[in-house]
């Protein structure tokens, strides 16, 4: 089979790289792809935020299934349109990925279906932003109703914080397009969890969990970013934590938007947080997360085909036995350009990789890379998820940073913290 694959960062190598491993895969395609996936794919020119672009794409390549790998795609309606043209494509309609592209319809929906999240409200002006913060204590959360790449959240300590962050979020200023809507939120408190999970649109079946690193300093200091690192263990989420998870938060999920006429087929990311009331539902996103599913994806067993599973989302027909995962841990650290979130330059030389992927239990996928000359540059704010498994957390997070250590290029920043938390919380 010939599949393609939508996107252009760390997660669709991940996926590319999975994908490879499956005995009826003949060939894997990428749309736009980058530096390192082209190493793995053949890769194809276009625009993931550009529909007519993307089915250019499928017309030259005639992929059996395309899978769609970052969000904006899909909150702009591929899926539909794949579908309306007799094309098998993985991921979410527009109407179900309204729980990643809209906060606020999220949140609402949530109170629909008892699904347990924080309390809450939509603000479309100013003068209803200043109305509301006096329903929420100090600090409180702030978020852009739309899109906005893991960057449109801000925590505000003071509510003069809070009213400046909604009020630049409806204008524009804070992330260049203005926001409709504005959702404030209470601050939830616990440690955060991110739970995927497979669905066909009836039945779904879990992941195994994983832990991001939102914040771009270490001891989660700082801005937000799109992730800064990511862990794998089964101690995240046992057995019965899991199926609560699925009675409570993904199959109520699942079955809220199918009567609500928004089935919903592909990846489900739950983003929790694991309260003293019990887990909460901070976000939800409608694709595989960037980095978990490179530390996700390691842990997937050799033996076991990701395009089985991806199919049987598809084609409605999802089981609880469709995964099976190894017990052994993985970590993936992400090297980013200096000056990410905010302002950053590309185009650094980028040396070491080949001395990276000689450390035992170690893949680099690349998220910002380009190709010139037979060279490799920086080309985006995350440049690399460097990711490795081993028997303990321990093991594998040493061996990410022993890979990290033979990577150089010009300003680049990673934190030396990713899964140091969960050590201290076990030892």
């Amino acid at each position: 089979m010939k599949i393609l694959v939508i996107g252009s960062g760390g997660r669709e190598h991940a996926l590319v790289w999975k994908l490879r491993q499956s005995p009826r895969v003949s060939q894997v395609l990428c749309v736009p792809g980058n530096g390192g996936i082209c190493d793995e794919a053949s890769c194809l020119p276009g625009d993931p935020k550009n529909l007519e672009t993307l089915l250019a794409a499928v017309h030259q390549a005639q992929p059996d299934i395309t899978v769609v790998g970052p969000e904006l795609p899909l909150a702009l309606g591929v899926v539909d349109e794949f579908n309306r043209r007799g094309l098998r494509i993985f991921g979410p309609t527009q109407a179900a990925a309204q729980l990643e592209s809209s906060k606020s319809f999220a949140k609402e929906f949530m109170q629909r279906h008892n699904i347990p999240t924080g309390h809450y409200a939509v603000c479309s002006s100013e003068e209803e932003l200043r109305k509301s913060l006096g329903l929420f204590s100090l600090p409180m959360v702030v978020k852009a109703d739309g899109l906005a790449a893991g960057k449109g959240v801000v925590i505000a300590t003071t509510k003069e914080e809070a009213a400046m962050a909604g009020a630049e979020m409806l204008s524009g200023k804070l992330l260049g397009t203005p926001s409709a809507r504005v959702v404030l939120e209470e601050f939830l408190q616990g440690e955060e969890l991110s739970f995927l999970v497979l669905s066909d649109g009836e039945r779904v079946a879990p992941l195994v969990a994983a832990q991001d690193h939102k914040r771009i300093g270490e001891g989660d200091t700082g801005a937000n970013t799109g992730g800064m690192g990511a862990y794998s263990i089964d101690s995240l989420a046992d057995p019965a934590m899991v199926e609560w998870l699925l009675n409570h938060i993904a199959r109520p999920t699942i079955a809220g938007m199918k009567s609500e006429d928004a089935e919903y087929r592909g990846i489900l990311y739950c983003g929790l947080m694991m309260t003293a009331r019990g887990p909460m539902v901070l976000e939800f996103n409608c694709r595989f997360g960037d980095p978990e599913t490179q530390a996700v994806l390691m842990r997937l067993n050799d033996d076991n085909d990701l395009l089985e599973a991806i199919e049987a989302a598809v084609e409605g027909r999802v089981s609880d036995g469709i995964f099976k995962w190894s017990s052994d841990a993985a970590c993936c650290v992400v090297v980013a350009s200096g000056g990410y979130p905010g302002s950053f330059v590309s185009g650094k030389e980028i040396s070491g990789l080949e001395q990276a992927a000689q450390v035992s239990g170690v893949k680099v996928f690349h998220a910002g890379t380009s190709r010139h000359d037979g060279r490799l540059y920086s080309s985006g704010g995350r440049v690399l998820g460097v990711t490795a498994r081993a028997a303990s957390l321990e093991g594998a997070i040493a061996r990410a940073y022993q890979a990290v250590d033979c990577i150089h290029f010009e300003e680049m920043y990673y934190r030396r913290d990713i899964g140091a938390r969960a050590l201290k919380q076990r030892k």
